[in-house]
């Protein structure tokens, strides 16, 4: 992975030691097409990992082979701290991307007949069934047919069924399609909660507002590679910009080293050259007599950052 940026892992918030996924090294063609080339990377118990990247970049494939659904060309694939088997992916929760309900069932038979399949006997499964329906404000269909949901309920109710069975690894494609605000803020802080018990959550969707708010570390994919890879914070704070953002009131005059300023609502964003430091910005400010209410280093979103590194990607 020739131009995988790597960062340190530590975090404001301590992550797991443990493993939950170990990808060494994996390889996977279709016909003429290479889908991923030599990717590397791990996921923590404990954290929330973010798999971005364009479209066809080789996400969905990379998923499919954690999930055993199809078999890597080469390299290495560790779940849970072993080559994945029957017994290990009664422990895996998976939302795919391509939704799969029984139209014609009831949603509580929906819930309790998947959470057979992960080995939850009747009773246990109704009984948790009930308790998440009540959670996310869902009892009132307990007892519709599946074809009878909006969308967006029916999105809730996959959520269900994904984590029924108390995975220790859980897999999210594109968990938000089709949610309205309300229904999006609850599973994000069911899936912060879910984090912090414990659980290892790979998280992808094209949402970047999404993954900046819930990932802990996220790994970029394009054309099959890993591009961008550690933790949030620091990839951010390593794609920081030379510019500052300042709200004050006063003039301001000529101040050394800013190349230019941007003026929004609000503040003002000052543009300084590679050799001047936010402090001496900050220094020139204060020398210059305005009265300063903020002032703080301008930080690119992950959506800028992902566009920036897309692009060079390309060129």
């Amino acid at each position: 992975m020739d131009t995988l940026k790597r960062l340190p892992d530590h975090n404001h918030r301590q992550v797991g030691n443990s493993s939950a996924v170990e990808i060494n090294h994996v390889a996977k063609s279709f016909t003429d097409k290479v889908a991923v080339r030599d990717l590397s990377f791990s996921v923590s118990q404990n954290e929330i990992f973010g798999l971005i990247g364009p479209n066809g970049a080789g996400k969905t494939t990379t998923i499919r082979m954690i999930m055993d659904i199809i078999k890597p060309d080469s390299g290495d694939i560790s779940v849970l701290g072993e080559k994945l088997s029957e017994a290990t992916k009664s422990k895996l929760g998976y939302l795919p991307e391509e939704r799969g309900l029984y139209k014609n069932l009831r949603v509580i038979e929906s819930i309790v007949y998947l959470a057979s399949l992960k080995g939850m006997d009747r009773r246990s499964a109704e009984e948790k069934a009930d308790k998440l329906l009540f959670q996310t404000g869902m009892q009132s269909a307990r007892n519709k047919k599946i074809e009878e949901l909006s969308k967006g309920m029916g999105q809730i109710i996959q959520f269900i069924v994904t984590i029924i069975h108390d995975p220790e690894l859980i897999v999210l494609d594109e968990p938000f399609t089709a949610l309205d605000p309300v229904n999006t803020e609850l599973l994000k802080t069911m899936i912060t909660d879910l984090r912090n018990e414990g659980k290892a959550i790979i998280l992808s969707t094209h949402q970047m507002s999404q993954v900046e708010e819930l990932c802990d570390r996220i790994l970029m994919i394009d054309t099959g590679r890993g591009v961008l890879y550690g933790n949030l914070e620091e990839i951010k704070t390593n794609y920081r910009s030379h510019s500052v953002i300042v709200d004050f009131e006063g003039e301001l005059g000529q101040l050394p080293g800013v190349v230019d300023r941007h003026v929004q609502k609000g503040y003002v964003e000052l543009v300084f050259d590679q050799g001047t430091t936010p402090k001496q910005v900050l220094d020139s400010l204060v020398r210059s007599g305005v009265t300063i209410n903020r002032f703080e280093v301008a930080t690119p979103s992950l959506n800028e950052i992902f566009l920036e590194v897309a692009g060079k990607n390309r060129e």
